[in-house]
């Protein structure tokens, strides 16, 4: 049984963490597209062999909600565990999550399931079997633009950088029970005890993340890359309950 370890609040733009009668509230303010706003809880600053940075098998379990559904979220928002590869040099995306991305949000990286919503996803491109497209991106992208191309060979990258997603009905504004089973093999995500996705799992160190922010992300396989914030006119948040076996931190 691992140790409850305490998460801590890493927030921006106004963003903050506050205390509820359940659990806690990430609290992202309403702002101009000016600025980066998030509000977030994790346990990243742990190089890899450190005891906290997490390894399989691992589960985590919460209870959340939004505040708003689906239809008028802005920005970005979820929880589970990933790579944070922005801290980590040389770090690759790794992650097994819970996923919301409002549009222009796009990132379509598996066949078939939209490039924005609320998703189960996993993805490990750190793996051996990913790194062999990366010197043939120049042919493949384009050839990728291509339709019956496309299709073709893109399951194959898939396959390869170890992405697998599932898009979830359950309403993200109402209070669900959401579980992630991360095996030494292969991983499962679960919403009220419903398996949503089972997929290979991403490799570790991994580390926890729960956020609300309002930025979005434009990641195409046929090459259409961007990034940016959004303006938001109301207060939006995410809350969390019932997180084992991490503590919350003070606010």
């Amino acid at each position: 049984m691992v140790s409850p370890w305490r998460l801590r609040p890493r927030c921006s733009g106004g963003a903050g963490v506050i205390q509820t009668a359940s659990g806690l509230r990430l609290l992202r303010p309403p702002g101009p597209a000016n600025r980066y706003r998030n509000a977030q809880i994790d346990d990243f600053g742990q190089w890899p062999g450190n005891p906290r940075a997490l390894q399989p098998p691992f589960t985590l379990r919460l209870r959340a909600r939004t505040s708003h559904p689906a239809d008028r979220l802005v920005g970005t928002a979820g929880f589970g565990l990933w790579s944070y590869p922005w801290a980590w040099p040389l770090r690759m995306p790794q992650a097994v999550w819970f996923f919301f991305g409002a549009p222009p949000h796009d990132m379509p990286l598996a066949i078939g399931i939209p490039g924005h919503g609320w998703k189960a996803a996993v993805v490990d491109t750190g793996r051996p079997a990913a790194r062999k497209w990366i010197p043939l991106a120049p042919v493949i992208v384009p050839l990728l633009n291509i339709p019956p191309l496309y299709r073709r060979i893109w399951p194959c990258i898939q396959r390869d950088v170890g992405v697998a997603e599932a898009v979830i009905s359950q309403d993200i504004a109402q209070w669900h029970e959401y579980e992630i089973r991360w095996g030494l093999h292969e991983s499962e995500l679960l919403v009220d005890g419903i398996t949503v996705l089972r997929a290979p799992s991403p490799r570790g160190p991994l580390s926890i993340v729960i956020w609300i922010d309002n930025q979005y992300a434009i990641v195409r396989p046929t090459g259409q890359l961007g990034w940016g914030v959004r303006a938001c006119n109301e207060a939006q948040w995410i809350e969390v309950a019932l997180i084992s076996p991490f503590q919350f931190p003070t606010p």
